[in-house]
């Protein structure tokens, strides 16, 4: 086998980054801090890895790791190790998602660093934040209570943790709710022909990385307002036949977007039932009735990996020949940092490219896991 074969080997790449992960945990002296720059170098890497390469573990070692943090009643290998970050990063049916109580113990695992003996907090939940929605519905609700109480815990205030390094979550505003607003910035989206491109968009900082940002009423009014405003500044006029709703969050926006927009458009409803791989679209659904070949503003509460609005602009299409969809999100995952330079930094650019949708506005850019809307709205 040639030197070349060697290098592009996965087990030659392994080593390489977990040598770069073990050089950004000495810089930093944080996990997180060097799985979150790993993953920002390489964005085919899934947490799940970063995490591993920033212990500078083989898949092997961190199943070591991992029985050593249950007392030797385990005997799990490397196999179920690469099983999960499979998973994680692929979005098919490769692999097998980890447990919450695997990914409890992953958490403590890496928090140990390369050493082992390091105590740095990293949640469950930062383990699978890419991949977070794949997982089965009652590990998505334990993890969720997970990072519920443990932002609602006292810090401890016996030992001071080193400055960049605390061992408790960032405290939220009143309510657990956030109405933090970081950075405006301009992104080309995708428009209609001859039409501005620009959206002014602006990022939702996360003071508890790892953990789902609740938001306030303001803060989602806000990101609305927001909307209304890229569709103003769009170059031309924009008239729509209905405002269509993703589940109950979407539906809020586009009652207020057909309200305060598009004079009390007609209103549609599209309900998701999702399982660990499978969509589709609940009986309560509503379609309005509409002219033919409709102009339809979609909207939807977040874009991540998933492709929510793939399956739902065909069912649109199928129910109304000939639409034309705008797309209004709030929220848009980015690929690494939050203040992107390009529209294809957004983890779902490529879905909203294929959906072919006649323009997309985007409210706020968002890091992993995401965002909940007020009151929890689905």
């Amino acid at each position: 086998m040639s030197k070349q074969s060697q290098d592009s080997s996965p087990q030659a790449r392994g080593r390489r980054l977990a040598r770069i992960g073990n050089e950004l945990w000495l810089e930093t002296g944080s996990v997180k801090k060097a799985a979150t720059e790993l993953m920002r170098r390489y964005p085919v890497i899934c947490s799940l890895q970063a995490h591993r390469y920033a212990c500078g573990l083989s898949q092997d070692q961190a199943a070591v790791r991992y029985n050593q943090m249950t007392g030797h009643q385990t005997s799990l290998g490397g196999t179920s190790i690469n099983a999960w970050e499979t998973w994680a990063r692929e979005r098919s049916r490769a692999g097998s998602p980890p447990s919450f109580t695997s990914l409890l113990i992953l958490a403590a695992a890496y928090g140990g660093g390369p050493t082992g003996v390091a105590e740095e907090d990293i949640s469950p939940g930062d383990l699978v934040a890419e991949a977070y929605e794949r997982l089965a519905v009652e590990d998505q609700l334990a993890l969720k209570r997970y990072a519920t109480i443990n932002s609602t815990s006292p810090p401890d205030t016996t030992a001071p943790a080193a400055e960049g390094q605390g061992t408790a979550p960032a405290p939220r505003a009143t309510s657990a709710e956030s109405d933090t607003m970081g950075h405006d910035f301009i992104i080309a989206a995708p428009t209609v022909e001859y039409g501005n491109p620009d959206r002014l968009v602006y990022s939702l900082p996360n003071p508890a990385p790892g953990q789902l940002l609740n938001l306030s009423w303001t803060s989602f009014g806000y990101g609305i307002e927001r909307l209304i405003h890229q569709i103003k500044n769009l170059g031309r006029r924009t008239d729509v036949d209905a405002c269509f709703g993703i589940n109950e969050a979407g539906l809020v926006m586009a009652t207020f977007l057909a309200s305060a927009q598009f004079g009390r458009c007609p209103i549609g409803y599209l309900k998701c039932n999702k399982s660990r791989e499978f969509l589709s679209l609940d009986k309560a659904s509503m379609f309005p009735e509409l002219p033919d070949a409709p102009e339809i503003v979609l909207c939807d509460f977040e874009v991540k990996h998933a492709d929510v609005v793939g399956f739902i602009s065909r069912e649109i299409r199928n129910h109304y020949p000939g639409a034309q969809i705008y797309f209004a999100v709030f929220g848009a995952m980015t690929k690494g940092k939050l203040d992107v330079s390009d529209f294809d930094d957004l983890t779902g650019a490529g879905i909203m490219r294929a959906a072919n949708f006649k323009a997309v506005f985007v409210a706020a850019t968002m890091s992993p896991p995401g965002i909940e809307p007020p009151l929890e709205l689905r």
